[in-house]
């Protein structure tokens, strides 16, 4: 086998992340430059949502403000990157039996930027994105990661962005504040599962703790961690660069898969 690329799923928090200097960006930084530079980066982001897998076919990707009440120096960002049109319609194709369909219309929303921005800060590798099917079970998500896991063996990289804990309805305004017990408690049984390879209690998440209602009350920012372990192979492990938490009920939790020393 050809040796993979590295996958990663990577906890981004408020889109303030984007503008600051903290653990959980200095550690984006620190996975980014120990990468060998991708052919391609694709990314699952928590905030592509759609009633269908769809992809990004775009040349020239703008990016997406999807979200209000920031600071006008956050909406001056921009993630340049150009699109990889090569690898999303590989990725149409791949899924073509799970309704994969190009999508130009689409940009980097900042799932997929605010992370970016310091994992490649140069914005020179070609960028695609492919969205979470609100219709389609956990269990479907991760069966896409194992479909797209044979394009690690050609260089691309795939991300993974969202948060395995993450309850905007019970945030504390300081992003230090202590995290609530039951955000700690399922975050590190999630850790325990992952490092255990039990996938299917992962993608049965729901029965992983008796409040795991309140760590994922909805489950777009957990379903990328499924997709990028779905390509996991058998001798591969997974090591944690940041572990944490912000505001107190948002996992910063990130993840690198990779072959095993």
């Amino acid at each position: 086998m050809s040796q993979l690329t590295p996958a990663l799923f990577v906890g981004h928090g408020s889109p303030m992340n984007a503008l600051q200097d903290n653990p959980a960006t200095r550690a984006m930084h620190e996975v980014g430059a120990d990468l060998e530079p991708p052919k391609a980066i694709v990314v699952f982001s928590a905030h592509w949502q759609a009633p269908e897998t769809l992809v990004l076919c775009n040349e020239r990707p703008r990016t997406l403000y999807d979200f209000y009440g920031f600071p006008p120096e956050l909406y001056n960002l921009k993630y340049p990157a150009d699109g990889a049109t090569e690898v999303a319609g590989t990725i149409s194709k791949l899924l073509s039996g799970n309704t994969a369909d190009a999508c130009g219309s689409w940009g980097f929303d900042h799932g997929s930027w605010v992370v970016l921005t310091h994992l490649f800060p140069d914005s020179d590798i070609p960028v695609t994105q492919v969205s979470l099917d609100f219709t389609k079970h956990p269990k479907q998500h991760y069966e896409i990661g194992r479909y797209l896991a044979p394009l690690r063996s050609e260089g691309v990289l795939f991300v993974g962005s969202g948060n395995i804990v993450h309850n905007l309805g019970r945030v504390n305004p300081d992003q230090e504040a202590e995290p609530v017990e039951w955000a700690v408690e399922f975050d590190s049984k999630v850790k325990s599962l992952i490092d255990h390879k039990d996938h299917k209690a992962l993608i049965d998440y729901q029965e992983i703790t008796k409040q795991a209602d309140l760590c994922v009350p909805t489950n777009e920012h957990y379903l990328p961690l499924l997709c990028i372990l779905g390509m996991q192979q058998e001798n591969e492990r997974v090591r944690y660069p940041h572990e944490g938490f912000q505001h107190g009920s948002v996992s910063m939790r990130s993840l690198v898969v990779e072959a095993a020393n």
